[in-house]
């Protein structure tokens, strides 16, 4: 006679062993009609799930992430559904869940097209309308083998294959499609009513280039349509901010195969560029960080001993010297920071001591993987280690929470989730160090009050992180700044420091990024804003135009007295219609044009337009810097 206690406390005892099902229906019709799946002592099941003895029973509804969830997985099985329906030769390999979506991976003869997928999506309709009952299965290992094997799915066969010998082999079967999969599903294909497939593109088998290459199918569902509405809305709106476009428009930066991930800034780019870390270096400087630099390439003793080679090695770029000597191009710029903090006798009375480095790391990223500006290969990170007590571990942190939020503020970002990553499987350091590590991260941010998702077993191999991530104008969510809390550094490396007792203690150290990558937060600012910078950002403040030739010499002492005064303007002198000029610039979404007539060369003034076509009227040089400074001062901008 199970007892099931379900969520809100209460608690309902049956006669005899009782499916989710059958429990949400005892509850009401309305659940029950509701119900997608069940979440039993944590661990989420079908609604066929049978529970024999006492449990913690979760009705799983579309209203939440995780009834979202099981409607994506259904989903990338409906498509797995309708695709061997139409094209009986193509394999199907895996269909997991992805942020906002799914994906399913094919073998096929030949590339799938546009009107293939029209195709497809029409068919996984057809399979949804029909309402298909959906079945758990478990089969012996050998038997699941030779069924995939003689249905020519050799890549489910292999799947199969790898599974943990204690592991059941799960299969689910609607209709006449059978298909391996842990669960849980939907009860039928009613249930997966709003999905649209978005796009096809190729993907290795198992990540691996050296393996074939399949066709990976993406797709997108939802429980409500006006909820798939607004994030196709998302999208469209994604493609006309997508940075790689607005840099080349915008004259920012491009990409050549000769140095794959890795960026060409051209001037204009620079110059936000360099915006950026003169933002930070001032902030860093008031906040009483010192500015180091270390090389960009050290010997592999120091990996070794750091613990990258052993745990990185695969994403480091390495060199052989003439003598043997072998060396890597620095991922990350901690080693150095320990050798530095190594360098000369360290008290308590020189900690905390915040160092802060923009350096250049150098990861190697699959090349599938390169995006833009936010996945390279070769990048700068805003990076700063702090070297403290232990006691004063949790109010650094606290600190370094408040200026991460601050600063985040400035750029338009408002809305942050604190991420709390705890140890990994595979890590350095005792249970008892990370025992303390973990309680200094959330101690200080339950001190702040601030809320924060835990993630089990997401932490750094030498230390749990803090990950700060933002959501953008139109929705999107980008990690940017971390937080990491390391004991363990301080140990292989073996540095201390002399204690009020004369003695040698470890500090902690405390590894920190805002920007995280300054190439990837470019390119979320270019998105963020649509390419329309505000004032302080900007790479090009305003553009001054003559309407003609007797305004040329004008023109140029305007510009000159707003470079003086420490703005950056250019001038554009040509002979054409002032009409043409306005609307060539307007598309370099500069923040101010500048226009001088002879009006203005008489009064010593300025029309000013503002970016998006707003007109100002005329105004003295003295007003219009003192707006611009007033405007820069505050941050001021609209995303």
């Amino acid at each position: 006679m199970p007892n099931i206690t379900l969520l809100d406390g209460s608690v309902r005892q049956f006669e005899h062993p009782v499916t989710v099902a059958e429990v949400a229906t005892a509850i009401g019709p309305g659940l029950a009609k509701a119900a997608l799946a069940g979440k039993v002592d944590g661990r989420l099941v079908d609604l066929s799930h049978r529970m024999d003895a006492d449990a913690t029973l979760g009705i799983i509804t579309d209203r939440g992430d995780e009834g979202l969830e099981v409607i994506r997985h259904s989903t990338a099985h409906l498509l797995a559904h309708a695709v061997k329906g139409l094209f009986p030769d193509a394999q199907v390999t895996i269909g997991p869940v992805i942020e906002n979506g799914f994906y399913y991976d094919f073998a096929y003869k030949r590339p799938f097209t546009p009107e293939d997928l029209e195709r497809i999506e029409a068919r996984m309709a057809e399979l949804a309308k029909a309402d298909i009952p959906v079945s758990r299965e478990v089969w012996a290992r050998g038997e699941a083998v030779e069924f995939f094997k003689a249905q020519g799915e050799h890549y489910k066969a292999e799947i199969i294959a790898s599974i943990p010998e204690a592991d059941d082999v799960s299969l689910y079967r609607q209709g006449d499609f059978i298909d391996l999969c842990r669960g849980p599903h939907v009860p039928a294909t009613g249930k997966l009513k709003v999905f649209k497939l978005t796009k096809v593109a190729g993907a290795y088998w198992r990540g691996d280039s050296k393996n074939e290459m399949l066709q990976r199918i993406y797709g997108t569902a939802w429980a409500k349509k006006e909820d798939l509405a607004a994030y196709l809305h998302m999208l469209e709106e994604a493609e006309k901010r997508d940075h790689r476009k607005l840099g080349q428009q915008l004259g920012l930066f491009h990409f050549q195969d000769c140095a794959p991930g890795s960026v060409y800034w051209h001037p204009k780019g620079w110059t936000l560029f360099q915006s950026l870390i003169n933002y930070m270096r001032e902030r860093q400087d008031a906040a009483g960080y010192v500015e180091v630099n270390t090389p960009d390439v050290m010997d592999r003793s120091l990996w070794e001993i750091s613990g990258h080679w052993q745990n990185y090695r695969q994403n480091m770029f390495t060199t052989q010297t003439e003598d043997e000597r072998v060396f890597a191009l620095k991922p990350m710029n901690c080693p150095g920071a320990v050798s530095m903090f190594a360098q000369g006798l360290k008290s308590y009375r020189d900690l905390p001591l915040r160092m802060a480095e923009f350096g250049k790391v150098h990861r190697y990223e699959p090349s599938g993987a390169l995006h833009g500006l936010l996945r390279v290969r070769h990048f700068t990170q805003d990076d700063a280690h702090v070297f403290c007590t232990e006691a004063q571990m949790e109010q650094e942190c606290r600190d370094v929470v408040a200026l991460i939020l601050d600063i985040y503020k400035d750029f338009g970002f408002d809305n942050v989730r604190i991420k709390l990553s705890t140890r990994p499987d595979n890590r350095i350091g005792s249970d008892a160090i990370w025992d303390r590590l973990e309680g200094a991260l959330a101690g200080a941010l339950d001190s702040m009050e601030m809320p924060y998702e835990l993630f089990p077993g997401e932490g750094a191999f030498y230390g749990p992180k803090l990950e700060f991530v933002l959501r953008d104008t139109i929705g999107r969510d980008w990690q940017c700044g971390t937080l990491q809390v390391d004991m363990n550094l301080p140990e292989r490396f073996d540095i201390t420091y002399v204690a009020e007792d004369n003695a040698r203690h470890r500090p902690v150290m405390l590894h920190r990024a805002l920007f995280g990558s300054l190439e990837r937060f470019t390119g979320i600012l270019i998105e963020h804003y649509a390419g329309n910078m505000p004032l302080w950002l900007a790479p090009v403040h305003a553009v001054v135009l003559n309407i003609s030739e007797g305004q040329a010499e004008y023109a140029r002492s305007v510009t000159q007295t707003l470079k003086k005064a420490g703005f950056r303007v250019e001038a554009d002198l040509r002979n054409e219609k002032i009409n043409y000029k306005i609307r060539e610039h307007s598309v370099h979404k500069l923040p101010y044009q500048l226009v001088v007539g002879e009006k203005e060369k008489e009064a010593g003034a300025v029309s000013v337009r503002a970016r998006g076509g707003q007109d100002l009227g005329q105004m003295s040089l003295d007003s219009l810097i003192e707006r611009w400074r007033r405007e820069i001062d505050t941050k001021a901008g609209s995303v």
